[in-house]
């Protein structure tokens, strides 16, 4: 069986017809039949089935979601809350998006088995602010669950009642972050919070919390109605399942495509996205974002999981593959990951937010030819000074392209200080106002 001939899972319906699934064609091909399989078991036996099935979470850390839900403490008192993170914002990750724009009831049908499990009545969905569409259509979907009694109050012809609340963010990368998500819904400035407690002893509303993603909660439905064996039947054994691989940069078919966690890098890139632009050879690429240290064409053949990944140098992430080709620039490439971090950084710890501004004045300096060599060895000092020492992951995502590309590429740094700026130079990166300061 070829790649493109694997059947899929959480994306099978995306060729049923034009626009977004509507729930009618949803029930018609077994929409919600794993919420009412699920209504029959109790709490714990859901949370078992997902343990056994192995489903970790797909928004980067990987965390296994059934131990995850499992951690919840029930009788505090207190209400428990589901948040679904559908703040998508890392570089050159779509997935989510997709998901939400072709089959919203699939999300809203997973989040709510995961409220029945941990015991919640209200789930919360965070949508990105810039996603208007997605979350048109995903606000539509909750509106017809609700007419068709998938939502309110007993759900599913049950007696098990659950709101969703739609709530639209304002575009700040860091409310991807699970507790500065949480600030954010509460009202309050998006910036993480001092773990622990961690959330799902005392996360919103200082109440028991599960934060999953978009792409997690879309594989709910299908392993309750499938059953936890038929889950680990794909994919590797440490990482059960199917992922959504976003291939873009220097490829011929950019987009999102299903494959089992396990699917080589070479087959992903070369088969499904059909090689690099114009006949040209993998450079340099990113297995889950801007954040995730790049590798180079001598790892296209590392299975796509979590371990074989980590074992390259590298991790997972969202699985959002940057292919750079042989003719692009590594260190422009790696000036504009750095200006994003730089300019998402929420403030609140020095070693992100100087640190990050002060990677991007090095970098502009080399790439503009007003580098000299010494400043290769600044700026692997800089980011090692600021690896592990932030207050959330954010910094260390800003650090790993940085800390990635001279370690793969140095000679190209070398490069533009001999060369006195970009040797690929047909579209430079345009320097920032301070950079002539800076220099001087």
């Amino acid at each position: 069986m070829s790649a493109r001939e694997f059947p899929k899972v959480i994306t099978a319906r995306w060729d049923l017809g034009d626009g977004p699934v509507r729930i009618d064609r949803y029930l018609e091909t077994g929409g919600y039949a794993g919420l009412k399989k699920a209504l029959t078991m109790t709490s714990a036996e859901v949370i078992d089935t997902m343990k056994a099935s192995g489903l970790r979470g797909r928004g980067g850390a990987g965390f296994p979601t059934g131990l995850k839900w499992s951690f919840v403490p029930q009788g505090t008192g207190k209400p428990t809350y589901v948040v679904v993170n559908f703040d998508e914002s890392e570089p050159g990750t779509s997935n989510n998006r997709e998901l939400v724009e072709h089959d919203p009831h699939q999300l809203l049908e997973g989040a709510a088995i995961a409220a029945y499990a941990i015991g919640c009545h209200t789930v919360f969905i965070y949508c990105r602010g810039e996603f208007l569409w997605p979350g048109a259509v995903l606000q539509r979907a909750i509106d017809e669950a609700y007419e068709r009694g998938y939502l309110g109050t007993g759900i599913a012809g049950g007696n098990y009642p659950l709101d969703v609340v739609l709530h639209r963010g304002a575009g700040a990368y860091i409310c991807g972050e699970e507790t500065a998500q949480l600030e954010s819904l509460e009202g309050f400035r998006g910036q993480p919070r001092l773990r622990p407690p961690f959330p799902a002893v005392e996360g919103l509303y200082a109440s028991p919390t599960v934060v999953n993603n978009v792409e997690t909660l879309s594989n709910v439905p299908h392993i309750i109605e499938r059953g936890a064996d038929w889950f680990t039947g794909m994919g590797s054994e440490k990482s059960p399942g199917t992922k959504m691989f976003t291939v873009s940069g220097k490829v011929n078919r950019p987009g999102n495509y299903e494959m089992p966690l396990g699917t080589t890098a070479r087959v992903l890139i070369e088969e499904l996205a059909g090689g690099v632009l114009g006949g040209g050879k993998v450079k340099a690429w990113t297995p889950g974002g801007a954040s995730t240290p790049m590798l180079t064409d001598a790892h296209l053949d590392t299975p796509m999981d979590f371990e074989s990944v980590m074992e390259a140098g590298s991790l997972l992430g969202t699985a959002a593959m940057m292919v750079m080709a042989d003719d692009d620039c590594v260190v422009g490439a790696t000036l504009r990951m750095s200006r994003f971090y730089a300019h998402e950084s929420c403030g609140k710890c020095t070693t992100c937010r100087e640190g990050s501004w002060w990677v991007t004045r090095v970098l502009s300096r080399l790439e503009n030819g007003l580098g000299e060599m010494k400043d290769i060895d600044l700026l692997a000092g800089i980011v090692n000074n600021q690896l592990f020492k932030g207050f959330c992951a954010l910094v260390d995502g800003a650090v790993s392209p940085v800390q990635s590309s001279i370690a793969h590429f140095r000679d190209e740094y070398e490069a533009h200080v001999i060369n006195k700026g970009c040797p690929f130079a047909r579209n430079p990166v345009a320097p920032p106002l301070e950079v002539a300061e800076v220099s001087a």
